[in-house]
């Protein structure tokens, strides 16, 4: 599906540029690519060369000329070949030439001097990464990875609605895999089921969706760990088991945690979900405009702390989702920042027990002038299957 550009969102950079003093930026991450172009490629070897004034530049790989003929916001589209019978380098090399042809009457330029992460591009097995000569190209360029960061931190209608695909179709999703979650099948099992039915049911979801990925981490009972990978583990009857989900639909993702039993609850857990629970409404009520980013973090921890879990969690309690799944702002006790209107936060406090086991409860919020709105239809808690 073809999105009408988003003059709201491609304006506001502008105005961010205006207050840098910058030219023009030239981004190479898929999720900047995107944000700037709608143009979300196939194997990362694309680039943007975004002016502060005038028609923006979408280098991309001539494979893809006819993506970038229903996809991008910009007529000026330039191609490199995949593989060049004159030329060896990889096809990263190709896109600086035309990059730096692009920005070639720019003084002042912007690149993602500090990009720590990015989001996939379509294929996403192999993620492209540039060399350093990306960088010696524009040798007096300036860092735009904070203005791009301000700029994609408040979400536009068109976004929101983009956001609002990934949410609706990762609770989909999830509802397809309550009614097919087993005691004993393997979490790998579980995890295919969803990741089966966001790609599968999720391309061509509505009419609107081109492409749809599912991202996946399962585990189950004393499987419930932090940053360990799916395992074929059993499903644990009486205990959760936990989705830590991703959907991806044309560029714009989610970020969930959800969890579902098979059986009845062990009394441990329905303990566990309680104590959650109010840690984690108490952290949606205070998501309002001007609400403290550090002071949430602190309120998470404290309550936490107060349970009896002192130190947890072990990862961030809220970021921002849009065109990644995870980006900023981030909630952080030394930080700073506010809670703003049109933001997207994912919500995500989590009591995990030594030796394995606990639980995590997180949903994307949209923030409004009347406090967050939930934005999957999936419940929280812990859910019979």
């Amino acid at each position: 599906m073809s999105w009408p550009r988003d003059d709201a969102k491609l304006e506001r950079v502008r105005a961010l540029m205006v207050e840098e003093e910058l030219d023009a930026l030239v981004v190479r991450a898929p999720d900047n690519v995107l944000y700037l172009s709608n143009f979300w490629g196939m194997k990362g070897y694309d680039a943007v060369v975004f002016p502060r004034d005038g028609e923006p530049t979408l280098i991309a790989l001539e494979a893809s000329a006819d993506d970038a003929e229903s996809a991008a916001w910009t007529k000026d589209v330039r191609f490199l070949k995949g593989y060049d019978e004159r030329d060896p380098r990889p096809p990263t090399a190709r896109t600086l030439d035309l990059a730096r042809d692009a920005a070639r009457e720019y003084d002042r330029v912007g690149l993602e001097l500090s990009l720590g992460t990015q989001a996939s591009d379509r294929m996403v097995g192999e993620p492209t990464t540039y060399t350093r000569d990306w960088f010696d190209a524009f040798p007096n360029a300036s860092d735009a990875t904070p203005l791009l960061a301000r700029a994609r931190a408040l979400k536009t209608t068109q976004e929101i609605e983009r956001i609002r695909l990934a949410n609706d179709l990762c609770a989909e999703a999830m509802d397809y895999v309550r009614d097919h979650l087993r005691t004993g099948m393997k979490a790998s099992e579980a995890a295919a089921l969803w990741q089966g039915f966001v790609h599968g049911f999720g391309t061509g979801y509505r009419g609107q969706v081109e492409l749809a990925l599912g991202f996946s981490l399962v585990w189950s009972g004393a499987g419930i760990r932090t940053f360990t990978a799916t395992t074929d583990r059993p499903v644990v009857e009486g205990e959760p088991t936990l989705f830590e989900i991703w959907v991806c639909v044309d560029g714009y993702w989610c970020d969930h945690t959800k969890n579902l039993v098979a059986g009845e609850l062990s009394s441990r857990y329905v303990e566990l979900e309680q104590q959650l629970t109010e840690v984690y409404d108490a952290a949606v009520a205070h998501c309002r405009p001007g609400a403290s980013l550090p002071e949430l973090d602190r309120l998470v921890r404290d309550a936490i702390a107060a349970a009896g879990y002192p130190g947890q969690p072990s990862h961030p309690v809220c970021h921002g989702v849009g065109a990644r799944a995870h980006e900023p702002p981030y909630a952080h006790q030394a930080g700073t920042g506010t809670v703003e209107e049109n933001m997207v936060l994912a919500i995500e406090p989590g009591i995990y027990w030594d030796g394995g086991g606990g639980l995590r409860l997180e949903d994307n919020f949209l923030i409004t002038g009347d406090g967050a709105e939930k934005l999957s239809a999936f419940p929280d808690g812990i859910v019979r299957a």
